[in-house]
């Protein structure tokens, strides 16, 4: 099992530009390692059995009709919200280091 230790958190805070307060470090990291815990149960499922394509739902995934929509602006919509973009992509401050 994956232990997430301080070295690991502050990885994860560093790439997800997140601030996380001292007080609240401990919790975090039980808590990601107790969800690592329980994604790892998936590894102990057995599906060389199953087809790829396995369904729990009877007949299938349903299927929509695929009809092409008037006017498409989500991508405008979303630009709205965003702090800079340009030319229908997001501005964002460089992350390479």
């Amino acid at each position: 099992m994956m232990q997430i230790d301080s070295t690991i958190l502050n990885k994860l805070e560093k790439l997800s530009h997140l601030h996380i307060e001292e007080s609240k470090k401990e919790e975090i990291m039980k808590q990601l390692t107790e969800i690592v815990a329980y994604v790892d149960n998936l590894n102990e499922l057995d599906t060389e059995s199953l087809d790829a394509s396995f369904s729990t739902l009877e007949g299938g995934t349903p299927m929509r009709e695929d009809l092409p929509r008037e006017a498409d602006t989500i991508a405008e919509e979303i630009l709205l919200h965003a702090p800079q973009s340009q030319d229908h992509f997001f501005i964002v401050p460089a992350i390479i280091e």
